[in-house]
């Protein structure tokens, strides 16, 4: 009988990880499709590049308020309904994108978007911890469900360079993952969702969010992931710019250097929880951060010859940094307060992911060259560097990591 019982558990379990694997990748296959579809904007619109980069700032900016001041519903209503919100607001806001031609519309829909994905998102990060055994597999299944968010990020742009090149809309892909998302919607209504137990009392809602903001460790992690984050983003925003005009033997290289890096992190990111389970996550971290580290200071005193190879080889020391630092980060926490303490993580990833290109274009046009905020960039991976050295002599959370793994 308690055979049958593991057995139905481990079966609910598997499906609910594909549903959030396939979540991810949704997400993935809209926003990171954005670069491609900016130059369309700027043809149509006749927008300038502050304007158009709205488009991916728009969606960033609402993913950390709407993971802010929403993420505790993850905690409040339960994981279940949490989802189902964020993806039916989600496959709404896609199909409203056939409605209008307005470039101001579409940022609505953008915002809308950005809601949407930090309910579901926070939601779905609550429900990896609730099916997680111990922090080990946490950070193992976290590493998957990036690895589905690399795959997406890689199959978006593909569709909509498809789209435009037949001389379709870029709003189908809208379209589609609308679609894909009611989809998702009937499974996860269907999905059996583990009941979470209540350790404490405490009343769960917008002040616990508050409280959590000024949890040390919550904070800790946060800066570790935004450091991470300024410094991913850096190259798929401007690597491109970087690289423009690069002449050299290497010029294919050049040309896929983003499709390059995308592939190498989505590579790395499946064979995560791999390295996890030979090797502790601190030492991992370390020395995978002074491998990114090394990468952009190549890049910088030997020259865009250096960084065509160098930059985007970063993809592959960079895939395990941010799934497993989630986890960690929200494995220091009870399992009632995932929903909070994601949603505080989330707020600091998309505003890194927001604020960090908008200050290396600053320094760019300041110095002017596109170079010159890689630097800052390079300043971001020895930052984190340094965090993942502090943690891997002192190991500041690892009391609480043994303690919440029940």
């Amino acid at each position: 009988m308690v055979s049958h019982l593991n057995t139905n558990e481990n079966s609910g379990n598997a499906r609910i990880r594909m549903l959030t694997y396939l979540m991810f990748f949704m997400f993935a296959m809209t926003s990171d499709a954005v670069g491609v579809i900016i130059p369309e904007l700027i043809t149509t619109f006749d927008l300038s590049m502050s304007q158009a980069s709205a488009f991916h700032y728009m969606p960033m900016l609402f993913i950390a308020l709407s993971g802010l001041f929403l993420g505790f519903l993850a905690d409040k209503l339960g994981r279940k309904t949490t989802i189902l919100i964020g993806l039916l607001l989600f496959a709404a806001a896609s199909f409203m994108f056939a409605l209008g031609e307005s470039f101001y519309y579409f940022l609505f829909l953008l915002a809308l978007v950005g809601i949407a994905i930090g309910v579901f998102k926070t939601g779905a990060l609550g429900l990896i911890g609730d099916i997680s055994a111990s922090s080990k597999q946490h950070s193992s299944t976290m590493n998957t469900v990036e690895g589905f968010f690399g795959v997406g990020a890689m199959v978006g742009p593909a569709i909509v360079s498809y789209l435009l090149v037949t001389g379709v809309s870029w709003k189908y892909l809208y379209f589609g993952a609308g679609v894909f998302c009611l989809v998702l919607c009937w499974l996860a209504y269907r999905a059996p969702y583990p009941q979470i137990k209540r350790t404490s009392t405490q009343e769960i809602n917008l002040a616990s969010t508050f409280r959590m903001m000024k949890n040390p460790y919550a904070l800790g992690y946060s800066l570790a992931i935004g450091l991470y984050v300024a410094t991913e983003v850096a190259i798929y925003v401007w690597m491109p710019t970087l690289l423009l005009n690069y002449e050299g033997n290497l010029v294919l290289v050049a040309t896929y250097a983003l499709t390059i890096f995308f592939t190498l992190r989505a590579i790395g990111r499946f064979l995560g929880g791999w390295i996890l389970n030979r090797f502790s996550w601190q030492q991992v971290m370390f020395w995978f951060s002074l491998a990114i580290s090394l990468c952009y200071l190549g890049a910088m005193l030997y020259g865009i010859s250096a960084a065509v190879i160098l930059l985007p080889l970063s993809g592959l020391f960079m895939s395990m940094i941010y799934p497993t630092l989630n986890s960690k980060g929200i494995s220091c926490f009870p399992v009632e307060q995932h929903g909070s303490v994601a949603g505080v993580i989330l707020f600091f990833t998309a505003l890194s992911a927001a604020l960090g290109p908008l200050l290396m274009g600053f320094v760019g046009d300041m110095f002017g060259h596109v170079k010159y905020g890689f630097y800052l960039a390079t300043g971001f991976a020895f930052l984190l560097c340094f965090m993942a050295a502090y943690n891997l002599l002192r190991d500041p959370s690892g009391h609480l990591l043994t303690a919440n793994v029940e």
